[in-house]
C-alpha cells in the first residue's frame, strides 16, 4: 500500500525509457522497473473541494472512461446525476490519443471537485489501432494511464494499492503481453478516506484485469480487500469500478461464473448497491456491437443503498463517451 503523494507526476526520463526498451521482458525485471519509476509509486492529489463534509445521504458513481476522450464532456453528462464521490477509471495523462492532457484534472476543475490519480501503467506506444487517429503527436507527453477518485470533500487520507507487480502486460511469459506495445505496471486501486456528517467513509476506485481468467480476479479482489482493512479498519465501505467480470468467458461472458461476489460477500459486502443492466455499448475505440458484458460494479460495507442506477454514456449530442456506461447508488 503507497501512501506517498504529490503535487504533480515527475516524467519517466530518456535513461529510463531506454532501459526500459533495451531490458529484459521478465516478472523481476517488471518489478525492478515499477520500483524505479517514482510515479508509479505515489499518488497525485489536486483540485480544490466544494465542502467539507459529505451529507448523510450521498451519491457515488463509478466509471469507466474509456481514456476520457472528451474530459469536459463527461464532466457535464455526470450533471445529470450530481455525484458527491466519482470512481474513474482508464483516465489518461500526457498521452497522445487524448491531446497530452490530463484528463482527471480537467474533469475534476469542471465539477468543482478534488482529486486523487494514480498510475495504472506508463506506456511506450500511442494505443491501439482504433485509438491512433486521435493522436495529433507522434510522442505521449508523459504516458501515464490509471485509475482517480474525484471528490466534493477533502480527502483526509489516501492510498494506492498496486493488484499485480509480475507485468501481465509486459513479461515475455505473460499471457497478456505484446511485444509491439510495451508497458509497465498493473491493475490498481485508489482509496480515499472522506468525512460524512456521520462519520468517515472509505471509497474505492478499481479496475481488475480483463485479459485473465476467474481465479485470477478473484485474487486481485481478495488483495484489494485485504488491503482495504488494513486501510480503514471498522468503517464504511464503498468500492467501485470495472471489474470485467466475465470478460474472456465467450460466448455468452457470463459474469455469474465469477467467483469474487461470493468472495466479497463472506467479507460484509453487499451487490446491492448495483443496478440490474448490462453496461458496455459500442465507442469510437471500441467498435463492438455485439459484445454485451456486465463489466461494472458496485459494493458497499456498512451502508444502505437508497437507489441506484445505470447513466448511458451516449451524449445528448450522441456522441458515446465511452464503450462504458456509468454505474450510481445512492447510499447512506
Amino acid at each position: 500500500m503507497i501512501t506517498n503523494t504529490v503535487d504533480a507526476l515527475p516524467a519517466v526520463t530518456a535513461t529510463q525509457r531506454a532501459g526500459i526498451l533495451a531490458g529484459p521482458r521478465t516478472a523481476e525485471a517488471h518489478r525492478a522497473l515499477l520500483a524505479g519509476v517514482p510515479a508509479m509509486n505515489t499518488l497525485q492529489l489536486g483540485g480544490a473541494a466544494q465542502a467539507s463534509t459529505l451529507p448523510a445521504e450521498f451519491t457515488v458513481a463509478a466509471w469507466n472512461v474509456e481514456r476520457c476522450l472528451f474530459p469536459e464532456a463527461t464532466a457535464a453528462h455526470l450533471g445529470k446525476i450530481s455525484p458527491d464521490i466519482v470512481l474513474l477509471s482508464e483516465v489518461d495523462h500526457g498521452m497522445a490519443r487524448t491531446a497530452q492532457r490530463h484528463t482527471t484534472e480537467v474533469m475534476a476543475n469542471a465539477m468543482s471537485m478534488t482529486y486523487a490519480f494514480g498510475v495504472e501503467f506508463y506506456e511506450l506506444g500511442l494505443g491501439g489501432e482504433s485509438e491512433r487517429h486521435f493522436c495529433a503527436d507522434d510522442f505521449n507527453a508523459l504516458g501515464w494511464h490509471g485509475n482517480a477518485i474525484l471528490s466534493s470533500v477533502p480527502f483526509q487520507r489516501t492510498a494506492l494499492i498496486r493488484l499485480d507487480d509480475h507485468g501481465h502486460w509486459f513479461a515475455a511469459d505473460a499471457r497478456a503481453c505484446d511485444p509491439d506495445q510495451p508497458r509497465i505496471g498493473g491493475r490498481v486501486a485508489i482509496a480515499g478516506i472522506v468525512a460524512t456528517e456521520t462519520g468517515s467513509l472509505c471509497v474505492v476506485s478499481t479496475h481488475l484485469e480483463s485479459n485473465a481468467d476467474v481465479p485470477h480476479r478473484r485474487h486481485q479482489f481478495e488483495r484489494l480487500l485485504d488491503a482495504v482493512d488494513r486501510f480503514a479498519p471498522d468503517m464504511p465501505v464503498i468500492i467501485g469500478g470495472d471489474l470485467n467480470t466475465g470478460n474472456h468467458l465467450p460466448p455468452d461472458f457470463d459474469w455469474r461464473r465469477e467467483t469474487l461476489f461470493d468472495l466479497a460477500e463472506t467479507r460484509g459486502y453487499s451487490w446491492s448497491f448495483t443496478a440490474q443492466g448490462i453496461t458496455t455499448r459500442p465507442s469510437l475505440i471500441t467498435p463492438h456491437p455485439d459484445r454485451a458484458m456486465k463489466l461494472d460494479w458496485l459494493a458497499a460495507r456498512g451502508l444502505t443503498c437508497r437507489d441506484n442506477g445505470v447513466l448511458s454514456s451516449i451524449s445528448d449530442e450522441g456522441t458515446p463517451l465511452s464503450d462504458h456506461d456509468c454505474v450510481w447508488c445512492r447510499a447512506c
